[in-house]
């Protein structure tokens, strides 16, 4: 997610070679400064950061640890503008958000996110269908709450987005939801047409925040576009979508020091789960290749149960690992979002997650030959991959279409995976585990 600008502290972190030299540190500054442009980040924002760069630097004494330090400080200053992040409830439910940007930002996908992030967090969430300019809308938002299963408010009957607020914060008063996440008008640009109808639907809902989707795609035009709806509506805070796409990613380093308001979260894939909480420090210790583990733990602890998770490392220690836990365990990581996304959370690991860019747990062909392959399996079979000889795995090739060469080197795989996570449950796993990251290579940044 962070490549780009990975790459770009790390060329400029190789360019101090000696201590106490002013040349390299000028070379590491142009170094830096020509990177961030080029990943469009704002020109003022860049200057700045160049300047306290340099300052934090020289205080310290010039040397590859202290540019290190002090280019980790100063982004950790230009993130951490403007308040409060995350989600932040009301003291008396339902909390009212007010979704809003332009038409094509990503806005109504985004809300979905949200509310699978809510939902996550055992908040009953209601999202309402305020959208009447856009036909496909309200269509789009069925599929989604029918996918994630969380109640629609819609009203077929009523044209005005107004009256639509009304009866969904009634009907959510009286159902005790905890959130509930209004869908907004958008337009392909900012027109006092679009303002005024916010403005109605502000007035009405009364919000207790308002939420604006930015597309990093649109890069600078996402920092004009904040400002102006900040201007003319307010806002409390910018989720920032489609971030795993070709954008260059500088907008979010520029986005709350300019408007002034908080970056909330950032959409990191497409699916439903793939939308993170936007916290400096952590998102700073990814840019600079460190990972973010306290990220990776809490995303994994919304999805997997404390006790299955004691349960299955139990039978992982004790080599009982087989094909059911297999295939809970696959469903379960398909609902943490995209692989390219916990990878980046982990340390040591940020080369990686570029090769798996274009992986995609649910269509991947080898994943889906596994699970027919244990699809055309007994019970018993399942239970205990000792018990598959030669006529058994004749009769579970023919069931899935596939050869019995393929059957074999499957579960070759599995037993070779088998023993690994057993390697790694044991006294010394967790070394094991961090040796072997080491092997695999960190982006050129000193520990």
């Amino acid at each position: 997610m962070f490549d780009s600008l990975t790459s770009s502290f790390t060329a400029a972190i190789k360019k101090i070679r000696t201590f106490d030299d002013e040349k390299s540190l000028t070379k590491a500054l142009n170094e830096l400064k020509k990177s961030l442009l080029k990943a469009d980040v704002n020109h003022k924002v860049v200057k700045e950061l160049i300047r306290n760069v340099e300052t934090k630097t020289k205080e310290k004494g010039i040397g590859k640890d202290q540019f290190l330090e002090a280019l980790r400080k100063t982004l950790y200053e230009l993130l951490e503008v403007g308040g409060a992040k995350g989600f932040t409830f009301a003291s008396k439910p339902p909390t009212v958000i007010l979704m809003t940007g332009l038409q094509g930002s990503g806005k109504t996908t985004t809300t979905g996110k949200l509310a699978v992030y809510l939902k996550n967090k055992q908040k009953k969430v209601m999202i309402v269908a305020a959208d009447l300019q856009r036909l496909a809308a309200v269509e789009q938002l069925r599929q989604i709450t029918t996918d994630i299963e969380v109640e629609l408010y819609e009203d077929d009957a009523k044209k005005n987005p107004v009256d639509v607020v009304k009866g969904a914060l009634k009907k959510a008063n009286a159902g005790i939801y905890d959130v509930v996440l209004i869908d907004t008008a958008g337009r392909l640009a900012i027109d006092s047409e679009l303002m005024n109808e916010l403005e109605a639907v502000k007035k009405v809902a009364n919000p207790h925040e308002i939420f604006y989707v930015a597309d990093s795609m649109t890069g600078q035009d996402a920092v004009r576009t904040a400002t102006t709806f900040k201007e003319k509506i307010g806002i409390d805070g910018v989720l920032l979508s489609k971030y795993d796409g070709d954008a260059k990613g500088g907008v979010a380093l520029g986005l709350s020091s300019q408007v002034q308001v908080p970056l909330r979260f950032i959409g990191t894939g497409e699916k439903m789960q793939d939308l993170e909480v936007f916290m400096p420090e952590r998102i700073v210790n990814r840019l600079m290749g460190f990972g973010d583990v306290e990220g990776l733990a809490e995303k994994t602890a919304d999805i997997i149960d404390e006790k299955q998770a004691k349960k299955l490392t139990q039978k992982i220690k004790k080599g009982k690992f087989n094909y059911n836990d297999f295939l809970e365990q696959m469903e379960s990581m398909k609902k943490m979002g995209s692989m390219k996304s916990m990878l980046s959370m982990m340390p040591g690991m940020g080369n990686m997650s570029k090769a798996m860019q274009n992986f995609d747990m649910e269509n991947s062909s080898e994943l889906k030959n596994i699970k027919s392959m244990v699809s055309s399996m007994t019970k018993k079979e399942r239970e205990d991959p000792d018990l598959l000889n030669n006529s058994r795995k004749q009769r579970i090739a023919a069931g899935c279409g596939l050869t019995q060469v393929e059957i074999n080197r499957m579960i070759k795989q599995f037993k070779n995976a088998g023993k690994m996570m057993k390697k790694f449950s044991g006294k010394n796993g967790m070394k094991d585990l961090q040796a072997m990251m080491g092997q695999m290579g960190t982006p050129g940044i000193p520990r």
